[in-house]
């Protein structure tokens, strides 16, 4: 979920991009902490290549600032030897790095207790190791990298002194004024060598009009949780926008093509072009600013950037303006006609690789591992030899970064076994997202021995749906590791929206660091523990019902949990919301139920953290969620048995859950439609491109696009959550409306009459209505309210 914006936040960044737009470029380097978007003139040359050398990935002497003006230092080598199977050549051992990065990230995580650690770079330590002592008041960490150090402090706070720092939530309120001792010191290191993090649709799901302070808490609690690689996406269009320049395209033909940020992800998979746009040079000049800002706080840690690489996607009519160019048409993505591909054999391509490399530079500085998947979800190979023109993806990234590794999805039939064969496969990581899904999977034998990242996609959409394959995560990470033949050298954080489930977040990144197979029962009872800041007999009985039901689903055909019928299209046979998501519970309703009692039994000291007002809502909800299964059926007999009283007695009881629902979770701030409508807003100059904007971020929740899409694509709540007035302005006028015409239908004795619902749904994302920004209300009061009208169930 996105983080609400503090108003003054969202005013500063406002003032900083007027700013920005009206300097120079060359002064605008020295505004942006690094080479500005848009140094290198599309007339020119190739970019000059980027202040410092990455002879040293991840390390630099204690002397010299990181995050110095102009100056980008080269991320850490993402490989080392893994779990079986060596990606790429050890990295050579770090020196000694600059800490104080990792210091600010830690004032920020534990304001009140920062200063009781001391983090010493140690440059002994093996890679990816820290180690862990000290007496009360006094706890020293030692680490390879900033971001493991970091890991360190995660490590003491989680084993030692008893709390979380979730995604989202924390207890760190309850740490005692003096922190405990390490009994004895304590070493760990990584079992992996990736611990790569973000879905290439985090941005778009997650929120893509975040500010930078939302963008650097969730590095802080990466680092926090271990994972040393980043997806970097916010500001990619910038590198396409100024080199296409180059090759016959005006500005303006350039930002019509481009998509609004919230469907830029599906832009850079080559699924979709123009839509939620046309974006301003302003909004792209400031999302690069911010990209290269988070890069820049990426390697400031020892962390790698993941930057998307260059790999044919152009506008159309490229051919036409381009002689000796070879474009392949797309075809259909979801209703959306996809962007032409150019064929990476044919001398144009090595040429726009250069220059959008050289752009990317220019905002991003360099880094050593970079993320494409040419034919994501489909496309048309045409004429084009597959393998040569993987072959060719590989060259033109590694004319620009020799030796870079290229992080490819392993997604549907991707990457295929041409693309395998085409590359040097000692320089791939593929990010299997479906490691949990399937049964009866062989890897090794699947990819011919190439290196992968076990990964999981346990969240679509951003659905506020509960639960996770967790105990086929701890089975095969264990087992596929173990293998004679194992090429598994790390994991992949992959939800396609990141800030929901913090258990689930917590359990897969303790995959990496515990050196031997995980106790889920144990980890549960743990995890309840540490979550509200000490142990408690109810939250561990809560924790345990959690465990056996929505984190214990099995693998098969599902990775995500079941999504809420209050969120769905209406109609009385509906069985999910998204069309893609499972039709039916996945676990016995009964355990969510039960947690939420065991929830509202927690000592009264303990509630007052925001992990315990998190959990309560967010379970509550859950609850909620699942009794609209067990209401619809009984509203569908009362139609089909013309029992007009009945029916209106059920549907005023099913408008009187939704209110309850809008009004519960308007009490937690990661619930409210209005931070996201309004993170949105502020990136527009004026009040027409704000109202763009506004469109490009409700369109995503409710039609995600065209009619042709939502319809023809399956994709209208596709991205559907059960957020404080999302709820109230779109989910529940639906039903309202759809239960008011069967309504008039059994009074009448005729047929319903027809709704045309992807108008009425477009009609909601052109509003420009506000919400709230702030929570209100007090969760334990509306969730004791909730509990005591919901049934028992089994």
């Amino acid at each position: 979920m996105p983080v609400p914006i503090p108003r003054h936040g969202r005013a500063r960044r406002a003032r900083r991009r007027v700013t920005l737009a009206a300097l120079p470029a060359v002064l605008l380097t020295l505004a942006v902490a690094g080479a500005a978007p848009g140094a290198t003139d599309p007339a020119a040359g190739a970019a000059a290549p980027p202040a410092r050398s990455p002879s040293q990935p991840g390390s630099q002497p204690v002397s010299q600032p990181v995050s110095r003006p102009g100056s980008r230092p080269a991320p850490e080598s993402p490989a080392r030897s893994g779990q079986g199977h060596t990606a790429t050549p050890a990295a050579p051992r770090p020196r000694l790095f600059d800490a104080t990065p990792a210091r600010a990230s830690l004032q920020r995580l534990l304001p009140r207790h920062a200063g009781q650690f001391t983090l010493v770079p140690d440059a002994a330590a093996g890679p990816d190791t820290f180690t862990v002592s000290g007496r009360a008041g006094a706890i020293t960490v030692r680490g390879s990298t900033g971001a493991t150090l970091l890991t360190g402090v995660g490590w003491y706070l989680q084993h030692v002194a008893g709390a979380d720092i979730g995604w989202p939530g924390d207890s760190i309120g309850l740490l005692p004024a003096e922190l405990p001792a390490v009994p004895s010191p304590v070493t760990r290191s990584a079992r992996v060598a990736h611990r790569y993090a973000l879905n290439d649709t985090d941005d778009g799901y997650s929120g893509p009009y975040r500010t930078f302070e939302e963008h650097q808490r969730q590095i802080d609690l990466l680092a926090l949780h271990g994972i040393n690689e980043v997806f970097v996406q916010v500001g990619a269009e910038y590198p396409y926008y100024r080199a296409l320049q180059r090759f016959g395209y005006t500005a303006e033909e350039l930002r019509e093509w481009i998509p609004g940020p919230g469907h830029q992800s599906w832009w850079l998979l080559q699924n979709l072009s123009g839509f939620g746009g046309p974006v301003s040079e302003e909004l792209m000049r400031g999302r690069a600013a911010l990209g290269g800002r988070i890069a820049e706080q990426l390697r400031g840690l020892g962390m790698t950037p993941v930057l998307p690489g260059y790999f044919g996607t152009v506008p159309p009519a490229f051919a036409g303006r381009n002689p000796s160019a070879v474009t392949v048409p797309q075809g259909d993505w979801a209703g959306f006609d996809r962007p032409d591909w150019l064929d990476p054999v044919s001398p144009p391509f090595a040429q726009l690789a250069a220059a959008y490399y050289a752009e990317q530079r220019a905002v991003f500085g360099d880094s050593t591992m970079y993320r494409m998947s040419p034919l994501h979800e489909g496309g048309q190979t045409g004429s084009v030899d597959v393998k040569a023109a993987a072959g060719a993806v590989q060259q033109a990234l590694w004319a620009a970064h020799p030796g870079a590794l290229w992080a490819v999805l392993g997604w549907q039939d991707d990457p295929t076994k041409e693309l395998l064969a085409g590359v040097d496969t000692s320089k791939l990581l593929i990010l299997d997202g479906l490691s949990d899904r399937y049964n009866r999977l062989d890897r090794e034998t699947r990819w011919g021995g190439t290196s992968y990242a076990i990964g999981s996609i346990y969240n679509f959409g951003g659905h506020t749906t509960i639960g996770a394959n967790t105990s086929v995560w701890i089975d095969r990470f264990q087992s596929w590791g173990a293998k004679p033949d194992s090429a598994l050298t790390g994991i992949a954080y992959l939800p396609e929206a990141t800030g929901t489930n913090p258990a689930a977040f917590d359990l897969f990144t303790d995959l990496a660091w515990e050196p031997g197979p995980i106790d889920q029962r144990k980890w549960f009872a743990d995890f309840a523990g540490r979550r509200y800041g000490a142990p408690d007999a109810a939250a561990a009985a809560a924790w345990e019902e959690l465990r056996k039901g929505p984190y214990s689903t099995s693998s098969g055909l599902w990775s995500e949990s079941q999504d809420s019928l209050f969120t769905a299209r209406p109609s009385l046979t509906a069985v999910g919301s998204a069309y893609w998501s499972p039709k039916a519970m996945r676990y016995p309703a009964g355990s969510v139920r039960r947690a939420l009692d065991h929830l509202l039994e927690v000592a009264p000291r303990l509630r007052g953290s925001s992990a315990y007002r998190f959990d309560l809502v967010d379970t509550t909800r859950q609850a909620l969620a699942n009794h609209s299964r067990v209401l619809l059926p009984k509203i569908k007999a009362a139609y089909e048995a013309k029992d007009l009283a009945l029916f209106r007695e059920l549907t005023a009881d099913w408008a009187h859950r939704e209110k309850q629902l809008d009004a519960l979770v308007g009490s937690d701030p990661n619930f409210l439609l209005g931070s996201w409508l309004s993170a949105a807003r502020s990136h527009g100059a004026d009040e027409a491109e704000r109202d763009r904007y506004e469109y490009d971020a409700r369109s995503i929740l409710s039609v995600w696009g065209r009619q042709s899409t939502s319809e023809g694509g399956y994709l209208h709540d596709y991205a559907n959550r059960e957020w404080s007035g999302l709820i109230s302005e779109l989910y529940a006028r639906r039903w309202s409306s759809y239960f008011t015409s069967l309504e008039e239908a059994l009074v009448r004795r005729a047929a319903p009459r027809a709704i045309d619902w992807h108008a009425f749904e477009d009609d909601w994302a052109r509003l420009t209505t506000r919400h709230p920004a702030r929570p209100s209300g007090d969760p334990y009061v509306l969730a004791t309210g909730i509990a005591a009208t919901l049934p028992e169930v089994n």
